[in-house]
């Protein structure tokens, strides 16, 4: 959408689908062919021995995608009450993304707006590694938020509706003005820019995020977080072994990329575990007893790739028109209204987000 990467993509399919007009290949209002790709079964098992670094380390390094995890539900479906992600087999897994593709489908094929057809994105047709996203609390729910967290949600929402949606940059999201989508925003698949690079130095860890292009820095040194008053968009992460499991605790985050909700008193522990020579599973456990009534954890598969699939440059700012021209249409509608000017209401839509 605003980044360099999205022009060309853009391009490419374009002249992709002008060279094979008549083709079997999809419209705007049709899903494309899919692939015969089977779901895969569950949430990988840490069974498998990792290759070392030349100082002794597992070895993480490589690129790596989660398109394969778009669609699946952050929650337990309420179809699905009563089962555990281990529970459900690799048929009902196949079957329960066949229906998620077939929905996507046809909610594509009912909306008003127009947008590129489903066959440019990145993550069409993804094979889930699970039925949900939540693995604990076993019931697969974020636990009921507290008290505190409500006064301060609400509080939230109050400063939001004092003024609008587009008065100034401000008044946009960190994500729309090209600055940050936090963390684990960064690494929650959307329908581009899903590729995410680890190298290891000794000492070490770093990951570059495509979406916004932040590289996260991880020291392994034992050593303190920083004080209190720093607050970071990213937090503050230190990062250690534990067997073949990469551990980065995070803290010291600001309220401005709050997650669900989430206060600066946020502990998020993630881990990485590679489970065989193209996958990583990661996990995010989040501790913050002013927000939540327990810790609460979600799990998801990254798959490596070769080289070639390397993040794009994400050149957001120079191409983030959707900023100028929100903050243009806010004020035409502003003199619309100071000159009693009423215009028929346009269609309403909204694109997949990260969660």
């Amino acid at each position: 959408m605003r980044s360099v990467k999205t022009i060309v993509f853009v391009l490419v399919f374009a002249v992709s689908a002008w060279l094979t007009a008549g083709s079997a290949s999809a419209s705007p209002g049709q899903a494309a062919a899919k692939p015969d790709v089977k779901a895969k079964a569950g949430p990988a098992k840490a069974t498998w021995t990792p290759p070392k670094t030349a100082w002794g380390d597992p070895d993480l390094s490589g690129v790596y995608t989660n398109n394969d995890e778009s669609l699946i539900p952050f929650e337990r479906p309420a179809e699905l009450a009563g089962k555990k992600l281990d529970d459900i087999t690799p048929d009902e897994l196949e079957k329960l993304v066949e229906q998620r593709d077939a929905q996507r489908a046809e909610a594509d094929r009912n909306r008003a707006e127009l947008r590129s057809p489903l066959h440019w994105f990145e993550n069409i047709f993804p094979s889930n590694s699970r039925a949900w996203l939540v693995s604990d609390p076993p019931d697969g729910k974020v636990p009921p938020v507290t008290a505190e967290a409500q006064q301060r949600n609400a509080a939230r929402a109050r400063e939001r509706a004092a003024h609008g949606p587009a008065d100034s940059p401000e008044d946009r999201s960190l994500y729309d003005r090209c600055i940050t989508r936090g963390i684990p925003g960064s690494m929650m698949p959307a329908i581009y820019g899903n590729a995410y690079e680890i190298v290891q130095g000794q000492g070490y860890v770093a990951i570059t995020y495509e979406m916004v292009h932040e590289v996260r820095v991880i020291p392994l040194a034992p050593a303190p977080h920083v004080a209190p008053a720093i607050r970071m968009y990213m937090g503050d992460a230190r990062g250690h072994w534990e067997g073949n499991t990469l551990v980065v605790e995070t803290t010291n985050f600001t309220d401005k990329t709050a997650y669900r909700g989430s206060s600066e008193h946020l502990r998020l522990v993630e881990r990485f575990t590679r489970t065989g020579p193209d996958s990583v599973e990661w996990s995010s456990t989040f501790d913050d007893s002013h927000t939540w009534a327990s810790p609460w954890t979600f799990a998801m598969r990254l798959s490596k790739k070769d080289d070639s699939q390397r993040p794009f440059e994400y050149a957001c700012h120079e191409g983030n028109y959707a900023m100028s021209h929100l903050l243009a249409a806010a004020r035409a509608e502003e003199n619309d209204v100071k000159n009693g000017v009423v215009r028929p209401a346009g269609p309403t839509g909204a694109d997949e987000q990260e969660r």
